[in-house]
């Protein structure tokens, strides 16, 4: 019983640290007017009948703190990942030379700032949740051992260790969040 227990607390263990990579992950994307390649990260082209990263099928780079260019490998494809990019809730406007595409990135405005903000709060409570529902399987899963025969001190020792996880992984995703919440909020 006590390697079952052991089991689950790791398997909770790492599902609540993807959960975390996750919501790092999706404030990545959220832009804080500095042009970074990951901001394309969630924008898909259709390459030869396969829904496929723009990443995948171009170069991205960073010209400068406010410029993207993104140099596709194959030349006729340049028309797809600039609509890609303009169809996109990203509110850009990317530039197509032939062989080039350059996406000047546009300072933000205080209340685009304040609504940015307010996304990554929803994102984080998003993440929190996700959290505190592997918090409630494993216990669930834990209080299904103690029928199956384990000891309830066994089991009250490994709620409590589930409970010190979830806190740490939310303080995380605190951290995270405040981090993001100055690098929006700094002019």
């Amino acid at each position: 019983m006590e390697e079952e227990i052991k089991m689950y607390l790791d398997d909770a263990r790492d599902t609540m640290g993807k959960a975390v990579e996750h919501i790092n992950r999706e404030l990545q994307r959220i832009r804080a007017g500095k042009a970074l390649p990951s901001m394309l990260d969630g924008i898909k082209i259709d390459y030869y009948g396969v829904e496929t990263p723009i990443a995948q099928a171009a170069s991205i780079t960073s010209g400068d703190a406010r410029t993207l260019l993104i140099k596709p490998f194959e030349r006729p494809i340049i028309g797809k990942i600039e609509k890609a990019i303009r169809d996109s809730d990203l509110g850009l406007n990317p530039q197509n030379d032939g062989e080039l595409i350059r996406i000047t990135i546009p300072p933000l405005t205080e209340e685009r700032r304040k609504a940015l903000v307010k996304q990554v709060k929803q994102e984080g409570e998003a993440g929190k949740v996700s959290i505190r529902n592997i918090r409630k399987d494993t216990n669930s899963t834990l209080k299904d051992l103690q029928k199956d025969g384990a000891s309830e001190d066994a089991i009250k020792l490994a709620e409590e260790k589930v409970q010190k996880l979830t806190d740490e992984f939310i303080v995380k995703i605190d951290d995270l969040l405040t981090k993001k919440e100055t690098e929006l909020m700094t002019v």
